[in-house]
């Protein structure tokens, strides 16, 4: 049986994860100006390269000739995650500010109402959804239609479902709260790089170095979390990657100040 605790907190982190993005988009348009058009921008942004995508490339490396060698390496998985990522998401952020947002102001308002669109789309996907498909299975297991489930699922899902079955049974309900908490950093990192490359489209010159090192941070932090991830606790690993997200925003902010003065 799943504990009651662990259904309420799966079902308060669904709430969560969708009422977050959508109160934090209410906020920087109805408080700040921000235009819609530009938070979904960042929306589809994150749909098209993150989702559809990069995926496909995956799908070739992984099954390729060199895709056992990476599974099999924590070292090699982490780096070649964290790279796909960076290439991928901070691509389409160029790619989207350098053709769809041309005609925006060249204050940093644009950039952080991307990011929060990027962002609060990753929340809503990742997170509110596997919450809800983690609630609905928790409600089977305690109603007793596991078995039916698994029966109808297809054999290589069956031990997928089985191990997360088990998972909702053993871990401590608190333990999901760990999911949040890292969504809400990933928000403050792409707020962050999306600043950082909307400088480089916008200021050109030297300031584009500041699109391939979006990529580089990114595939740091994410490399970072995979290997933290094997090492030490949860509380640890969500503590360190949150102290990076701030470190970033607080470097993005720096340059943003920087290339205000040139």
């Amino acid at each position: 049986m799943v504990s009651t605790g662990t259904i309420i907190v799966l079902l308060l982190n669904a709430i969560l994860g969708i009422a977050f993005p959508i109160l934090l988009v209410w906020w920087a348009v109805k408080k700040h100006d921000a235009k819609l058009s530009t938070i979904l921008i960042g929306a589809g942004t994150f749909v098209v390269f993150a989702l559809v995508l990069e995926p496909i490339v995956h799908r070739i490396v992984l099954t390729g000739p060199h895709g056992a060698t990476i599974m099999g390496n924590i070292w090699y998985y982490g780096v070649y995650g964290g790279l796909m990522a960076g290439l991928f998401e901070e691509t389409g952020r160029y790619l989207s500010m350098r053709f769809l947002l041309k005609n925006e102001s060249s204050d940093l308002k644009p950039a952080i109402s991307f990011g929060i669109g990027h962002g609060g789309m990753e929340m809503i996907v990742l997170f509110a959804l596997t919450m809800v498909f983690l609630f609905v299975l928790a409600i089977l297991v305690n109603t007793g239609q596991v078995d039916t489930l698994l029966s109808k699922a297809p054999r290589e899902a069956q031990a997928q479902l089985t191990a997360q079955i088990e998972q909702l049974k053993s871990a401590a309900a608190g333990s999901y709260f760990f999911g949040l908490w890292e969504r809400i950093s990933a928000l403050i990192l792409h707020m962050s790089f999306s600043t950082l490359v909307w400088i480089a489209v916008r200021k050109g010159g030297k300031w584009r170095l500041f699109f391939p090192a979006a990529i580089l941070l990114h595939a740091l932090v994410d490399t970072l979390a995979v290997h933290l991830s094997k090492v030490v606790d949860m509380f640890t690993m969500e503590m360190m990657v949150s102290l990076l997200a701030f470190a970033m925003a607080s470097m993005a902010w720096l340059v943003a100040l920087k290339a205000q003065e040139v």
